[in-house]
Parts: structure tokens; sequence; C-alpha cells
């Protein structure tokens, strides 16, 4: 929920996921929040610009009849991160100038397309944890289910599962007036439910239900991988396990702030102060460590893989991150973008 005054913090009852205003850290949150949301769009814009990048955006959008899940999946992937990114700028003028200046009806629509681009990101990746999983533990069961059909159907499944979930920011968030605070974008007092509303989906099917399917899948994957004769194994068990425990370490942080501080507003804990303050600047704090998770999407798995430590120019590196996401992540014979790219000597 948001809340607006001249600072950028999490209201007495705020238990949501959107930015919102609070006053008593505003110093701190007013600098902080506006610096890390620049620079994460800043980057997160470098990354997706990239040749890299948009190589392959180029190469599935051009030969989309040949495309694969994995390939259609690292381009939805991209496209929720880029939408998630795209609604910062938004938040950090608000925390700028420390009220809603964009409408009522941009209320509705940042707010919502945040939501959408942060769960789509999630639910996209936990459809290729789950691909992984069934290529290379069930790998001849499933090949013959892997077709663009079945592709583009879980596709839209995803997109429109990602919509339904934000739907209460579409519906009920709006800008309203206060008398001492100006405009802020928030659920008015009759919608409060759906702050709790948010911050169930934002821990269960935001963190607690995608870390359990990687966990599963990649404990069955890792001995599999393990059992096999190729020297690529250990780097790809590098790359599952930097996957998950970066995900863990960047989101559960916020999440934990959160679940905090709605135990701190619903008198489950003892509501002290300085506790009070402490929790709301770990909010803070903890919220933009977990925003610079899309920024890592694109290039997370160029950093635990050989090639890119032999990498010495910066463009020849971004021309081919998403090959190298391609190749380390061992996707399966076929795929596009492997078929697409160059591979550098």
């Amino acid at each position: 929920a948001e809340e607006n005054t001249t600072s950028y913090d999490y209201s007495e009852n705020n238990t949501g996921f959107t930015p919102t205003y609070m006053g008593d850290v505003k110093d701190f949150n007013k600098v902080f929040l506006t610096t890390l949301y620049s620079l994460c769009d800043i980057y997160t814009y470098c990354v997706f610009s990239s040749k890299g990048n948009g190589l392959v955006v180029c190469v599935l959008v051009k030969h989309r009849n040949q495309c694969n899940l994995t390939d259609i999946c690292l381009f939805n992937l991209a496209l929720s991160d880029l939408l998630f990114v795209f609604m910062l700028p938004f938040f950090s003028h608000y925390v700028r100038v420390g009220q809603w200046t964009f409408g009522d009806f941009m209320c509705h629509l940042i707010s919502g397309s945040h939501h959408i681009g942060f769960f789509s990101s999630i639910f996209f990746m936990v459809v290729m944890t789950l691909d992984r999983y069934m290529i290379i533990v069930h790998a001849h069961r499933v090949a013959r289910y892997r077709t663009k059909r079945a592709a583009i159907i879980l596709t839209v499944l995803v997109w429109m599962l990602s919509l339904f979930v934000s739907l209460p920011d579409f519906i009920f968030r709006k800008a309203k007036e206060q008398e001492s605070q100006g405009v802020e974008c928030d659920y008015p007092e009759e919608s409060k439910v759906w702050e709790r509303y948010d911050l169930f989906t934002t821990n269960v099917l935001g963190l607690v239900i995608p870390v359990l399917v990687m966990v599963g899948c990649y404990s069955r994957i890792i001995p599999t991988l393990m059992s096999m004769r190729t020297a690529k194994r250990h780097r790809i068990v590098k790359l599952i396990i930097c996957i998950v425990v970066v995900f863990f370490l960047l989101w559960a942080p916020y999440n934990i702030s959160l679940f905090l501080k709605f135990f701190l507003d619903k008198e489950i804990i003892l509501n002290d102060k300085v506790l009070d303050e402490n929790i709301r600047l770990s909010i803070t704090v903890t919220e933009a460590l977990a925003y610079t998770h899309c920024c890592l999407n694109p290039i997370i798995y160029a950093f635990v893989g050989e090639k890119f430590m032999r990498r010495r120019n910066l463009g020849l590196f971004l021309f081919s991150s998403i090959s190298m996401n391609s190749k380390m992540f061992g996707f399966a014979e076929g795929s596009l973008v492997k078929q697409q790219t160059i591979s550098p000597g």
C-alpha cells in the first residue's frame, strides 16, 4: 500500500508489496530509495538493451516458429523484468516529491503493472525450474510434450495468473487526497483487507512456493547431473545452487520484514517505538535489495561460468550473455538460442 508524506516507508497498516510512504525515517528513505531505484533502472536498462538480450529477442521473434519452451520462457522472463523495472521511475518520483502526481488512472495502472511484472517473473522462473526437472530427470516422458503449442498455452496461463493475482491493485487502489499529506496512491479504508491479501500473495506465491519448487526440483536434478560423465556438470550444479541462494537471500529478508511489521501492527508482538522504526528501516533496505533481483536475472548465469572468466571485452560479454545462459543451464538440444548465437572462442 502507498501512503504519502515527504518520504518513503510503510504505513501503520501496510503489509503489501507496492512502495508506500511514512515519515519516521524520512531523510534516510528519501535519499536511499531514490538512489537505489535510479541505479536499478539505469543498470537494468543497460543490461536489457545490450546486444546479447537484443539478439535473443530478435532471434525469437524472427524465428518464432522454431522456438521451444526454454526460449519462450527466457523471452517472457525478460519482458517480466522489464515491466517490473519500468514501473520504478514512477515510485522514485513518488518518493522524491512526496506525493502521487500521476492521477487516479495511473495509480491503478502502475500499481497493477508493478505486481504483474513481479509475479510473472517469479512464475516463469518456476516454470523454467520445472522444465529443467522434467527434461533431466524424466527426459523420456516429456520430450513429445515440449511443443511450441504447449509452450504458448503455458505462457498465456502464466500471464493470466499474474494478472489475476494483481487484480486488487487495478480495481481497489486509487489516488486520494489526505489532509496533511497531499495525494497518495493507496487502498481506501474500506478496502484495507487487500493489504493482508498483498502480504499473503507476496510471501506465499512470491517466496515460499518458488523456493519449495526450486529446492524440490534441484534436489533431484543435482544427483542426476552428478551421475553423468560430463565436464559441464560441476558448472551446471554451481549455477543451480547460485540461482536458489541468490533468489532466497534477496527476497527472504524483505518477506520476513513484512511479516514482522504485520505482527507489530496487529500487536501480536510488543509495539515498541524503537522496534517499529527499525522494522520500517528494514523494510526500506530489504525491499530495495529484493528489487535488484530483476537486475541480476539476465547475467546471473554468466558469473558462475568459466567462459565469462575468459571474457575481457565487455561488449563481447553483453553480446553473448544470453547465449551463455542457454548453454550453461543445460538447455535441450535444438534450442533456438543455441543455434542462432555464435560462441566466442
